[in-house]
């Protein structure tokens, strides 16, 4: 549970494995692009500078939202969706994923 809140905001449950990398978890790198994705609804996090597969990390939706309370307002980011921000203060920007023919 959100302590923050005290309410979950999210649809999935808050140990659902998400992707993000270790420049998010361990750098401090703000979270500066989310997707949900449409063929699995799978949760990414992302910072928007370069990543490798060795940056990579599977972790808890719960442990993202410690991080950064802000992507709350992002708990009902429709499947096939992403939100786009500048940096941590600027407001988040909704559109939909480009879809694979």
């Amino acid at each position: 549970m959100n302590e923050l809140s005290g309410e979950w905001p999210f649809e999935d449950e808050p140990r659902v494995a998400v992707f993000t990398t270790s420049h998010i978890m361990r750098s401090g790198k703000p979270i500066l692009r989310v997707s949900h994705d449409a063929d699995d609804g799978t949760w990414q996090f992302h910072y928007g500078g370069p990543v490798s597969m060795k940056d990579a990390m599977i972790v808890a939706l719960e442990e993202v939202l410690e991080i950064d309370p802000t992507i709350a307002s992002l708990a009902n980011l429709p499947l096939g969706y992403a939100a786009t921000r500048k940096d941590r203060a600027s407001a988040w920007r909704v559109q939909k994923e480009p879809t694979e023919d």
